[in-house]
């Protein structure tokens, strides 16, 4: 499948309203919200018997770009345990790998999905999920090529070889670029953001948050929580 995603030199006029049975969503990998997010749009889907109905436009909002420094590990791991509460079916743990082996960087990753996008949407999906596993589940280190060729092998429904190809020309690397110049337009304000057919955008979909003390030092603090509302986004999307 083509990659959908902007193509404008002026991000501001990107058009984010994706075509009935899609839903975009930006996010990164390494963002706890986020891997939330895709767990309960694949549960939610799958529960709904929405499968054939309704795909996910997987985007990149790649945080290290637009805070100018690799993801904290302090950060991610304050909110393992808070997050792991919520939505423990996602898979998680605290990083159990050397300390060298936990990734930089999440450019790579995202670079992946979307260069998987040219195999299928349902290839792109089932990398991205797959990546956010091993990072939050696994503690593999997905900046590495290999770890991610092994996912995207592991997944069943993608071309190992064809993908690695891809990553070698660098043919889904202009699409990183705008994806991330859209990322620091005020019309994208986090990971994870959806984007539905009726021309509705939620941020970081039922959950409340706010921070007790500075990230990396402090921890989330969840005021409220709904996942039921992944199944208006859904059913919305469907129609």
């Amino acid at each position: 499948m083509t990659d959908t995603s902007p193509t404008s030199a002026n991000p501001a006029s990107a058009d984010l309203t994706p075509a009935q049975g899609t839903v975009i969503v930006f996010s990164d990998i390494w963002c706890s919200f986020a891997h939330i997010a895709v767990q309960r749009l694949h549960a939610t889907r799958a529960r709904l018997g929405l499968e054939g109905r309704v795909g996910f436009d997987l985007r990149a909002f790649p945080l290290e770009m637009l805070n100018d420094a690799p993801s904290p590990r302090p950060g991610t791991d304050s909110e393992v345990a808070r997050m792991a509460s919520l939505e423990p079916a996602a898979g998680w743990q605290l990083w159990q790998s050397k300390d060298w082996l936990y990734p930089s960087t999440t450019l790579p990753a995202l670079e992946a999905v979307l260069a998987a996008k040219e195999q299928s949407r349902t290839a792109s999906e089932q990398l991205d999920l797959g990546l956010r596993k091993a990072f939050w589940a696994e503690s593999r280190c997905i900046s590495h090529r290999k770890v991610i060729l092994d996912v995207a092998e592991s997944t069943g429904v993608i071309d190992a070889r064809a993908l690695a190809e891809a990553l070698d020309d660098g043919r889904a690397r202009s699409a990183l670029s705008e994806q991330t110049a859209l990322s620091r337009t005020d019309r994208v304000s986090c990971s994870p953001h959806l984007f539905l057919p009726d021309g509705s955008d939620h941020a970081n979909p039922g959950i409340d948050v706010r921070w007790e003390g500075s990230y990396g030092i402090g921890w989330p603090v969840i005021d409220s929580d709904d996942p039921k509302v992944y199944e208006d986004l859904l059913l919305r999307a469907a129609v």
